[in-house]
């Protein structure tokens, strides 16, 4: 199976423990196996097999847990699991661009303890990956709204106070950000 098959299937199991929160591996594996039908391209081999070898490496990996209640057995997201599923949400993020600038530079700026250094290494990776242009390592621009989508991003990495999103009007020698961004 390729990676990217392989990862959304890791998306996905994550995803069901997850939003099910505490979820017994009875009911895991058959509900899996129906989401996960569409990944599978190889016929000889049992849809199931994937689901389990993902369950085996994300075990593994520290990521899920098994627990037992009485006489069951359930399967639950780790704080490492939730960590992970995270860098997923991130990923899907998306910005939508206008038709026209509207003049205004977005500026996120932050002061991450380096204890949180993980946390501070995946806002960064996102900011990236969104297009956001780095003037110093805790100061990105971008020239679009995006307001909605740092403060979901506040929120879901718990750095809200150390987050700041600001709106200007000028920054000084924008020529080359401007050109960046491809902008007039």
């Amino acid at each position: 199976m390729n990676r990217n098959k392989k990862t959304n299937i890791k998306k996905i199991v994550l995803t069901t423990i997850a939003t099910a929160g505490l979820i017994s591996v009875v009911v895991l594996a058959p509900n899996a196996l129906q989401v996960i039908r569409q990944f599978s391209g190889k016929k000889k081999y049992s849809r199931s097999v994937y689901v389990n070898s993902t369950i085996s490496r994300l075990l593994d990996k520290g990521n899920i847990e098994f627990i037992n209640r009485g006489n069951k057995k359930f399967i639950r997201l780790t704080k490492k699991g939730e960590r992970e599923l995270l860098k997923y949400k991130l990923g899907d993020l998306k910005i939508e661009k206008p038709r026209r600038w509207d003049k205004k530079w977005r500026i996120v700026i932050f002061d991450i303890k380096e204890k949180r250094k993980r946390t501070r290494n995946i806002l960064r990776k996102t900011l990236s990956r969104l297009g956001f242009v780095k003037l110093q390592n805790s100061v990105w621009v971008f020239p679009y709204d995006c307001e909605e989508l740092i403060i979901m991003m506040k929120s879901d990495l718990f750095v809200g106070k150390d987050v700041l999103y600001m709106k200007v009007d000028s920054i000084e020698n924008d020529r080359w950000l401007k050109e960046s961004f491809n902008l007039k």
